[in-house]
């Protein structure tokens, strides 16, 4: 299986950016365990603090399946919605940090009714979560 994991804004800090909500691991490091732990599947990686880069990535259509953070596009980006609204393979929203115990603002997410599931606060194993429950 290819599974595509989507990273947005500021994700590029991870490991460094407010280690206290995010921990001390790098998306890169993480991404290798991943690998590792995953090796029947294909797992592809993007990050960028740019919305329509996300939405270009994910119209590509080379995976069967995505693991999206969407970082703060979660809250407001009605376009990334729509885009995976389109998508008609297995989604998952994995969110680091538990979105519910934040500023109201991050309560909300405009994306996750455009998934199959959506995954907050198991820090960053909830990617590996996102993945196995692909399988």
């Amino acid at each position: 299986m290819k599974v595509l994991i989507i990273n947005g804004p500021n994700l590029n800090l991870l490991g460094t950016r407010e280690p206290e909500i995010y921990g001390t691991v790098s998306m890169e490091t993480y991404l290798e365990n991943l690998k590792s732990e995953f090796h029947s599947h294909e797992l592809s990686y993007y990050q960028s603090n740019i919305e329509g880069e996300l939405i270009n990535r994910l119209q590509q259509d080379d995976f069967d399946a995505v693991v999206i953070n969407p970082g703060a596009f979660t809250h407001y980006s009605y376009a990334i919605a729509d885009c995976l609204k389109n998508i008609r393979k297995p989604k998952v929203e994995v969110h680091i940090s538990n979105i519910y115990k934040r500023e109201e603002f991050r309560q909300k997410s405009v994306t996750a009714a455009n998934t199959d599931a959506v995954l907050s606060g198991f820090g960053m194993d909830g990617y590996r979560l996102a993945i196995l429950s692909l399988k």
